[in-house]
């Protein structure tokens, strides 16, 4: 039954792409997610193979997902509001996740933070949850960078490998280069990886340089949100990501699909 739900979030060629708005369970009405169900009957028919988004979108334009494969947020616990985050927690469970007809359940994992102890507690009890309810669980793992961002490749390498060994069937991480230390990175992470995307990009080439350096060294996917509901056209992103991840097309040939 979980190889099942796994079929479902994955196309044919057992590659992934992801589109993730999760965000405004933690930052509010935020810009370009004003209308779930606008943005949603935007996107279905793009050629993108799953959602990743929070119960509240999930109840309540389910009938809009169609063929999309669903994976939710299930951790949380503060807003960007809070002045100090503190521990984060389940919000819900993967019977939640199954009364809804998720295919997936979603939960960080965040290495180097305050946050990392009950964040590594959340991943396993929902990681025993899904083991015990058949429920694909994809961790996401974030590391903490020097003062700058800088997120190193070995950084990401640990992260992956933590989820893994975890009990997650699915891990989601940032890109770092160069291509040929994250091919070795992937390879000791026995789980399939989708990229992330980040935050907003003014330029689409430079997203699109890092997902086709990320596939090409033998990531499984991505898992794109700022960088496509933020965009004047999101549907426009969402085909040049499905050019990359599912056609081989290159980055120049992607990119004629963006509308400006």
């Amino acid at each position: 039954m979980k190889e099942h739900r796994i079929r479902r979030l994955f196309a044919e060629d057992n590659r992934i792409v992801i589109v993730a708005f999760d965000h405004a369970a933690f930052m509010g009405p935020v810009r370009g997610l004003e209308k779930p169900g606008q943005f949603i009957d935007n996107i279905v028919a793009t050629g993108v193979d799953s959602v990743l988004t929070t119960m509240g979108i999930a109840r309540t334009f389910c009938g809009k997902f169609g063929h999309l494969g669903l994976i939710l947020r299930v951790d949380g616990g503060a807003t960007m509001r809070n002045p100090k985050m503190g521990d984060i927690a389940l919000s819900f469970s993967a019977q939640d996740a199954l009364r809804l007809g998720a295919d997936a359940v979603a939960c960080m994992g965040m290495i180097g933070f305050d946050e990392e102890s009950s964040s590594l507690r959340n991943l396993a009890a929902l990681s025993s949850q899904s083991a015990e309810w058949n429920m694909p669980l994809l961790a996401e793992m974030l590391v903490k960078g020097t003062d700058d961002g800088t997120v190193t490749v070995e950084d990401v390498e640990f992260a992956m490998r933590i989820g893994a060994e975890l009990g997650a069937d699915l891990i989601k991480a940032p890109y770092a280069g160069p291509a040929t230390d994250f091919a070795a990175a992937l390879q000791a992470c026995y789980r399939p990886v989708v990229v992330l995307g980040g935050a907003k990009r003014d330029d689409p080439a430079a997203l699109l340089e890092n997902v086709a350096e990320a596939i090409d060294a033998g990531a499984n996917g991505v898992a794109i949100g700022r960088n496509i509901w933020q965009h004047p056209h999101p549907a426009s992103v969402c085909r040049a990501l499905v050019a990359i991840v599912h056609g081989g097309a290159s980055v120049a040939q992607a990119l004629k699909e963006i509308v400006n």
